[in-house]
């Protein structure tokens, strides 16, 4: 069997779903991917995986892309989405062939004008012409992706998934943290205005300064407001890290926070989940319905709201040692519901 993706922005924990994708269905794969140069997308560079190949789209214009993909004749084709028109282009040529393609999903339908404007638009134009499934992470995208004119059969589930085997590895040291448990929140991601870095910047400067919070604050990752960040006491900023590295800072810290303003998924609530944290999500991070009950592994805050941020870290760190253990059990518990093998499995259900 052979697969071929064509992707936008690669990122490491898609690999152990490759590897699954070549050991359920005994493929090879093809991956066509943006350049890891590019300023905009997070500096990684895929790592060798066995029978998978990757391809820079740098190196093929629109024409050429066509010519490989033909050539390559795969017996899926995965496209994340329709933002690039040489992948358009490519996957035309491979439906008219019958060939099964496979839209990544990742968009919440929120019902805004542009939305329900390019839904009918979809229906009439895009889906027709170019995909014959959609592959969704939530509940929210399902339902935009039935605002689409894909039917239920055409729809499939656990579109994304972090390395789970990985950050398991993490939850082993949670006995460790019995005796001194960590106090340091983490952040994991851009430094963006869409992440909302800015309301987590002003939300432990009221936590620390107001409130005499006594938790520090680790940020990894690279953007715009990483100098706002810098300026704030108890605040330490981290490069873009390796999952490796990731994993062994999960042992290390207490909870983690993600504060975006909208996140279609983020595959990092899920990596922390997984590692054994209580976690503190906007309402706005898709995966919030998959990995976090309120109450019992973590807390949901109102978007865009300091205050209810601010709020919900003081409770967390209130807690005792016993009660964020447990927390951090049951984030684990919950990261099961999704694994890079599911992932796998859920692409090869079409055929």
């Amino acid at each position: 069997m052979k697969i071929l993706y064509l992707y936008s922005e690669i990122m490491p924990y898609q690999m152990e779903v490759f590897k699954y994708l070549v050991k359920l269905g005994k493929a090879e794969i093809a991956v066509v991917h943006w350049d890891a140069s590019d300023s905009r997308l997070t500096p990684y560079s895929p790592d060798g995986v066995n029978k998978v190949n990757f391809y820079p789209r740098s190196k093929y214009d629109n024409d050429a892309l066509s010519k490989f993909s033909l050539k390559y004749n795969p017996d899926i084709v995965y496209v994340s989405g329709w933002q690039d028109f040489g992948y358009l282009l490519a996957v035309r040529k491979l439906k008219k062939l019958g060939k099964p393609v496979v839209s990544g999903f990742d968009d919440q339908w929120l019902g805004s004008f542009k939305q329900v404007i390019g839904s009918y638009f979809m229906r009439l134009f895009l889906r027709n012409l170019f995909f014959t499934h959609a592959w969704i992470s939530c509940d929210q995208q399902y339902l935009y992706a039935k605002k689409m004119g894909f039917q239920n059969g055409r729809i499939i589930r656990n579109l994304l998934s972090c390395d789970t085997g990985l950050f398991h590895s993490s939850s082993l040291a949670l006995h460790k943290k019995e005796k001194s448990y960590p106090r340091t929140f983490l952040y994991v991601g851009s430094f963006r205005h869409i992440k909302g870095v800015d309301i987590l910047i002003e939300a432990y400067h009221l936590y620390k300064q107001k409130y005499k919070g006594d938790w520090n604050l680790i940020c990894v990752g690279n953007g715009e407001l990483e100098g706002e960040l810098l300026h704030v006491s108890g605040i330490t900023v981290i490069p873009f890290s390796t999952q490796d590295v990731l994993m062994n800072l999960a042992k290390e810290v207490g909870a983690f926070i993600m504060p975006s303003r909208l996140d279609q998924w983020g595959v990092a609530a899920h990596e922390f989940a997984s590692a054994g944290l209580p976690i503190i999500l906007s309402e706005n991070v898709g995966a919030s319905s998959s990995f976090l009950i309120h109450n019992y592994n973590g807390y949901i805050y109102q978007n865009n709201s300091v205050d209810e941020l601010v709020k919900f870290m003081l409770k967390m760190s209130s807690n005792g040692s016993d009660d964020l253990m447990e927390m951090g059990r049951r984030s684990k518990f919950l990261s099961n519901r999704i694994s890079p093998e599911l992932t796998a499995a859920s692409l090869l259900s079409i055929l």
